[in-house]
């Protein structure tokens, strides 16, 4: 037995070892796990902190809720108002009564109180399990616009509602809710909601509701009342005033869920259900001054601040308007109306109407709309606005229309960037397109002054064509308007100020969007600045130079819309650049005008029901004429100031070109230095005419015969328009040429008449005779030439039958005339001719 011993010690000490081992690996990788375990726990637990740090980073404080809304000077117990730039005239208050809201407790020991059946029929409707979680749901989190809890949808319309939809703001705002809920309780909660909830008509907290639908306090609601209300708080647009029996028909849904509930008994409910409310109508409410313009405010105003933000409450608005200029412009705007309705005018005229011009007569357009904006462009604010104003009545609508011819000025400054001027000359006649004048009838040869300012259409199409749509277009772009869509009164005023402000636009971003302005600031009630565009911003658009070069032309009276008649309605007695504006099926038209301190813009329309119902420029001319007058009052008629990189000279009209002594007519235009004209007028030329043929003269005419005559210079694509105008054009045709008897004391005998020649060609003749003093070789291109050149100089000694002049035709070419001149002692002057082609 001793011989196995040490064999036996042996097996069991490699056994011991073997256990060993494996215990010591199974120590090791259970060291491991735990080890790799730890890692990724923490690893979480600090991505779980950055997640958090980064979720809760500026979180606001749930103590702002009781500044909103607690008595007696919570922020949300005063409703937000407009006012005007003044901040002392209402424009609009964002509630159905001008006063503070009022504050009514839950408590039912408070003799005003919110009932029990109010707060059970909210819960019911949006918060099953209000009185059971701790503020919020985990429900809705992928919908940051979902509030599956009151208390999260307190947070989120009052705490976080600038904050972008996201699953951040999602957790935020339950983590919020739980704050608040945590904090002050569920009952603070249910009373800070019902007393800022929306039940639709700007009515925000329960008593404001019940006085408005019911005409009662809100502890006086009835079981009924109270369900009605509570499925308004859900969908305010859904409310008693505006759609009544949809909202009886929720109300009586509201009592079948707190009845199955088991809220309300069902005696109760049957009581109820019997019972019909008694909705009150709406409450009479003086007009707004300018509700067009209060909707103009709040459009803006919305990329900046959310809309139910403002109308909650807590807001001042202040505004640019000019309070009495807008009652003046609407009062204007209104009597206007009336007048192309044919209605009887309003009671009380304002002073304003005054103004108004005569429309035409015999004129009535019972189916038209008027409106008008005013603008001071020095700062890019709005001082007025009068919306879609319909038979004498004013509508809140500021719409878009059709901008037809009111953006032509943006073509002609396509063409003044690229080296086109006033003066440059455009023919208006008749082409292949199907472009017709607003007037009917052709113009002919005019200048881009005159184009512009007389609205033709043809012109502009053809300069359209020239310079391309899209240059034209990136033009109009750089002042916020595009040629081939609607246009607001808004984006034309703040277009056309550019050019009254020497090239400056002055206004404000807004959603990508360069505009002139309706507010001021926004304030809070506490005097908080939410907002301050008091200071413009400044948007170079053009250099001062094509600015006046543009303003010098729509504000020239003498060239400007003669067929609005005289005395021109748009004489102002200042100075002022006005566009006309009209479509082709005469349904829309627009006046927009300025000067440096102000910009009008009126627009009129018709329906169109009417064939026989359109409008020109002649209708809005009258109320931006009144507008304008209005507006100015009596501010200096100061004018614009003339640009050092501008120059004026004296030009041909209508070529544009230098004058020349066959111009009928010259004018004074503006260019910029160096690009004046450099060439003389050749759209008029002097002709000699054969009075008795009508032909033209030749130098074989009789002189006793020739008679000069001035005559256009027509180009062959005018010359249809030219005969059917009446013009008189240079005949084509050369009178019949007949040599004169020869003088054998002056004439040219080499070479021979109609003889072709080329080189260097010798001149044969005769220069002699009685009283010969000197003679002179002269050659002209043309039957008729109108310009000689001499060859040689003057020669004092006669010839006979010999060279007279060498005369080299290089470079030549066609029909020339070579004339011989002998000059006598006594004055008189003998002269032979000859006609010779150049090869």
């Amino acid at each position: 037995m001793q011989k196995y011993l040490p064999v036996l010690r042996a097996r069991r000490e490699r056994r011991l070892q073997k256990q060993n081992k494996q215990a010591s690996n199974a120590r090791g990788a259970i060291l491991s796990g735990g080890i790799v375990f730890s890692l990724l726990l923490a690893v979480f637990i600090i991505l779980g902190a950055f997640v958090y740090a980064d979720v809760t980073r500026e979180l606001p404080s749930v103590e702002i809720l009781p500044r909103l809304l607690n008595p007696p000077d919570g922020l949300l117990l005063e409703p937000s108002r407009i006012y005007d730039r003044t901040g002392t005239q209402t424009l609009f208050t964002f509630a159905p009564i001008d006063a503070q809201r009022r504050y009514i407790p839950v408590n039912e020991q408070n003799p005003q109180h919110i009932p029990a059946n109010l707060i059970d029929a909210v819960i019911a409707v949006q918060d099953p399990q209000f009185r059971k979680h701790s503020g919020y749901s985990l429900q809705g989190l992928d919908d940051a616009n979902v509030h599956t809890t009151i208390a999260q949808k307190l947070v989120g319309e009052l705490v976080i509602y600038n904050e972008p939809p996201s699953l951040r703001r999602a957790v935020r705002e339950r983590i919020l809710a739980a704050q608040i809920t945590a904090q002050f309780g569920r009952t603070q909660v249910m009373e800070w909601y019902l007393n800022s909830a929306h039940f639709g008509n700007y009515a925000y907290g329960v008593e404001a509701a019940s006085q408005l639908y019911f005409g009662k306090a809100v502890e006086q609601l009835t079981l009924a009342e109270s369900a009605i209300l509570a499925a308004a708080s859900e969908t305010p647009a859904l409310n008693p005033l505006d759609a009544p029996q949809v909202a009886l028909q929720r109300g009586r849904e509201v009592l079948y869920v707190l009845n199955g509930l088991g809220i309300v008994s069902d005696e109760a409910t049957e009581l109820a259900l019997a019972e019909t409310p008694e909705i009150q109508s709406a409450p009479q409410t003086q007009p707004e001054p300018a509700p067009a313009f209060v909707n103009m405010v709040l459009a803006q105003l919305d990329s900046q601040l959310p809309r139910d933000r403002i109308e909650r409450g807590g807001i001042n608005i202040i505004t640019t308007l000019d309070f009495d200029l807008q009652k003046q412009a609407a009062c204007v705007t209104e009597v206007y109306a009336a007048r192309m309705a044919g209605l009887a005018e309003p009671n009380e005229k304002c002073d304003s109407a005054r103004f108004l011009p005569s429309l035409p007569p015999a004129v009535t357009l019972t189916d038209s709309s008027a409106s008008a904006l005013i603008l001071d462009p020095n700062h890019g604010q709005v001082l007025a606005v009068v919306g879609e104003t319909v038979q004498g009545e004013e509508t809140p609508l500021v719409t878009a229309h059709r901008p037809g011819s009111s953006l032509d000025a943006f073509v002609y400054l396509t063409g003044f960037t690229r080296g086109l001027s006033p003066a440059t000359l455009t023919w208006d006649i008749p082409g292949e397109g199907i472009v017709q004048n607003f007037d009917g009838e052709y113009h002919g040869p005019v200048r881009l002054r005159i184009a512009l300012a007389n609205d033709y259409q043809i012109p502009v199409e053809a300069l359209k064509a020239q310079m391309g749509i899209e240059n034209v277009t990136s033009i109009a772009s750089s002042f916020g308007v595009e040629p081939n869509e609607q246009v607001t009164m808004l984006q034309l005023a703040g277009a056309y100020g550019v050019f009254g402000k020497q090239g400056i636009y002055f206004g404000q971003n807004m959603d990508d969007e360069f505009l002139p302005t309706t507010v001021l600031r926004v304030e809070g009630v506490d005097r908080s600045m939410l907002l301050d565009w008091s200071l413009p911003q400044a948007k170079p658009v053009l250099t001062p130079a094509l600015a006046y070069l543009m303003t010098h032309v729509l504000s020239d009276e003498t060239a400007r819309w003669p067929s609005l008649g005289r005395p021109n309605v748009l004489e102002i007695g200042r100075p002022a650049g006005v566009k006309v504006g009209q479509t082709t099926d005469g349904l829309d038209a627009w006046v927009v005008g300025y000067t440096p301190a102000h910009v009008v813009v009126t627009w009129t329309g018709v329906r169109g029901r009417d064939a026989n119902e359109t409008v020109t420029p002649r209708f809005p001319a009258a109320l931006w004429s009144a507008l304008m007058q209005t507006a100015s009052g009596d501010a200096p008629a100061d004018g614009w100031t003339v640009p050092q990189d501008v120059s004026t000279i004296t030009v041909c009209d209508p070529s544009g070109m230098l004058p020349t002594q066959e111009c009928p007519s010259l004018v004074s235009e503006v260019f910029l230095n160096g690009s004046e004209p450099i060439q003389a007028d050749n759209l008029y030329r002097e002709f000699g005419i054969n009075r008795e043929t009508g032909l033209l003269a030749t130098v074989f005419t009789p002189p006793e015969l020739i008679e000069t005559r001035i005559y256009m210079l027509v180009p062959e694509s005018a010359r249809d328009w030219a005969l059917s105008a009446g013009l008189d054009i240079p005949p084509a045709s050369y009178d019949a040429i007949q040599a004169p008897p020869v003088n054998p004391f002056v004439n040219i005998t080499e070479p021979k008449l109609f003889a072709e020649v080329g080189g260097v060609v010798k001149i044969v003749g005769t220069a002699a005779g009685e009283n010969f003093q000197y003679y002179r070789v002269q050659v002209g291109k043309g039957l008729n030439p109108q310009e000689w050149i001499q060859v040689g100089g003057d020669v004092i000694a006669p010839v006979e039958n010999a060279v007279l002049a060498e005369w080299d035709t290089s470079g030549l070419s066609g029909l020339y005339a070579v004339q011989l001149l002998v000059v006598r002692t006594d004055q008189i002057v003998d002269t032979a001719v000859i006609q010779v082609t150049i090869k």
